[in-house]
């Protein structure tokens, strides 16, 4: 899906024009792909706009910078006001954010240090990422031949412009074969992710998820997921996860920023379940959007509301 160019981009403290917001060819980050961002969204609720979970994504952009020894000049709550300013500015609801932190222009080479810190936030209007909004239909996907990250080679749990190198190989290969999506593996052959999703696989009323140690990048959707399951007493278990279970099982479906909850309708030609959501996706779903698009009470405190009046809707 193509952006849609909003009026402004925040750089460095200051509101720029959108096609201001530019970096050299020689930055750092496009050279050795030296960057960490976030992916958040913005709904348009009965209230106004709100961003789900603006600080834990934000605070995830902090640890992915930590993780890298990236030294930010911005605090947790400037960044999260700089975010709520931004949307407020470009008058666009419901919208997709995009926080990155990347190492710009300065030395060549591989050491990164002596190369200065970018700080940009962008938002623009973008639909559904996976499938139709709201179907119960789900999604054809396979089951990757690329793995996912080893262990101590490069950091699963930041989510960093690199590691979605990994991630393009796994998308390009479902497409080509006509799948939407693709499912990896991690080193040890068990379930880890999606190229850009986490996944959850229901069995005998049972929620399975891969834990972190497999790999998986710490979704705040997911960490969402795990709450609304638990409040609506599903069981929900982190374990080692084996392929064959993608397989047997009664349901599937992603969660993600982008992917929101996505059922999943078949692995590899094999259909899952009923071949459409079933009842477990579904009450999860409907709790979630329930949550984010304001039509139930955001009894976590998710929500940080915006102060647009003028919005755009997709």
């Amino acid at each position: 899906m193509a952006i849609k160019a909003s009026d402004f981009v925040w750089n460095n403290g200051h509101l720029v024009p959108w096609d201001d917001a530019k970096i050299h060819v020689m930055a750092h980050v496009v050279n050795y792909g030296s960057s960490v961002f976030e992916g958040i969204r913005c709904y348009q609720t009965p209230k106004g706009p709100a961003i789900f979970r603006l600080r834990d994504h934000t605070l995830r952009l902090l640890q992915s910078c930590k993780i890298y020894r990236i030294d930010l000049d911005f605090t947790l709550d400037e960044l999260c006001q700089a975010t709520v300013e931004l949307v407020t500015a470009n008058k666009v609801s419901p919208c997709y954010i995009r926080p990155i932190v990347l190492r710009g222009y300065g030395q060549v080479g591989v050491n990164p240090f002596n190369s200065p810190i970018e700080v940009y936030i962008a938002n623009y209007e973008w639909g559904k990422y996976l499938g139709s909004a709201d179907s119960d239909d789900g999604v054809d996907v396979c089951v990757s031949s690329w793995t996912r990250l080893a262990p101590n080679t490069m950091p699963t749990m930041a989510k960093a412009g690199a590691n979605y190198m990994n991630s393009q190989l796994i998308k390009m290969e479902a497409i080509v074969n006509g799948y939407s999506e693709g499912i990896a593996l991690d080193v040890n052959g068990y379930v880890s992710e999606g190229s850009g999703e986490n996944i959850f696989i229901v069995h005998k009323d049972r929620i399975y998820t891969p834990p972190l140690g497999n790999s998986v990048l710490p979704g705040i959707t997911r960490n969402s997921v795990i709450h609304i399951a638990q409040e609506l007493d599903i069981p929900v278990i982190e374990q080692i996860i084996p392929r064959e279970m993608l397989y047997i099982a009664d349901e599937l479906f992603f969660s993600g920023t982008a992917a929101e909850i996505t059922p999943i309708r078949s692995v590899d030609k094999i259909t899952v379940g009923h071949g459409i959501a079933g009842p477990i996706t579904k009450a999860v779903r409907r709790q979630f959007y329930g949550i984010v698009n304001g039509t139930a009470e955001d009894r976590f405190n998710w929500m940080t509301p915006v102060p647009v009046k003028q919005t755009v809707t997709v």
